[in-house]
């Protein structure tokens, strides 16, 4: 599908693209990521969807620092350039909120900050979505753009036999348990590719400013901090025992 210049950018897939990163999402309970692959000549067009080695919960996607090597490796001999395979990285959220975490954006800005341009984008499970387009051109910025699956262009039929093995051998569930120590430290700016943060402990900070931090969490966040203090009534006085 041609596209018009004086258009605004917009995120687009091919069918099977989008279909496998719909069938990724529902193969899980939890987060599950992975980066799009574009054509040379048209950068915001998503052909596929690959995974890499990954640990996931339900608010959160931690890549394998060798397996994203390995892809990056796999995608040069196959002759691609970084802009076509390591510009957008795409992921699911659990809950009916597209809208990205504050751990999403700490890992966009860590490891793609320093990107000419890169895209984040976040499907949800019921079906809403969220893109953003990250460029250092001139001044720089940030724009929300429009996703949309472009019917218009030849594509191949899906694979689910195949999509989940790929599923089976790249993504490990873990249990989400945030601790006292990470509710109450701030992370490090920088970190290995998609490692999560690292938290280092703070002094000085209060139950009140702890339940400021809670109240800007994710809802999913949110939710599995409520869940788990709820069976943990001894949280507050672990919390002042460790903080202080």
């Amino acid at each position: 599908m041609a596209k018009n210049k004086n258009q605004s950018p917009s995120l687009r897939f091919s069918p099977t693209a989008w279909a496998k990163l719909v069938f990724m999402r529902d193969m899980t309970d939890n987060e599950v990521g992975g980066f799009g692959i574009t054509k040379p000549n048209d950068l915001l067009f998503v052909t596929d969807f690959v995974l890499v080695k990954q640990k996931v919960t339900v608010v959160s996607v931690s890549f394998d620092d060798s397996s994203v090597a390995d892809f990056f490796e796999n995608q040069v001999e196959q002759k691609r350039k970084p802009e076509q395979f390591a510009r957008i990285w795409l992921h699911t959220h659990p809950g009916d909120s597209p809208n990205p975490s504050m751990t999403d954006e700490e890992t966009f800005d860590r490891v793609f900050g320093t990107c000419d341009w890169s895209v984040m984008f976040i499907l949800a499970q019921d079906g809403s979505s969220y893109a953003r387009l990250h460029f250092k051109a001139g001044p720089g910025g940030d724009l929300k753009i429009p996703v949309y699956v472009d019917y218009g262009c030849q594509f191949d039929s899906s694979d689910f036999k195949s999509w989940t093995e790929q599923y089976k051998a790249d993504v490990t569930k873990e249990v989400f348990v945030p601790t006292v120590k990470e509710l109450s430290a701030k992370p490090k700016e920088k970190v290995d590719i998609f490692g999560g943060p690292e938290f280092t402990q703070t002094s000085g900070i209060t139950s009140e400013d702890l339940l400021t931090e809670i109240d800007l969490m994710d809802p999913m966040e949110r939710q599995a901090l409520m869940d788990e203090l709820a069976i943990r009534s001894n949280f507050w006085d672990e919390y002042e025992s460790e903080v202080f």
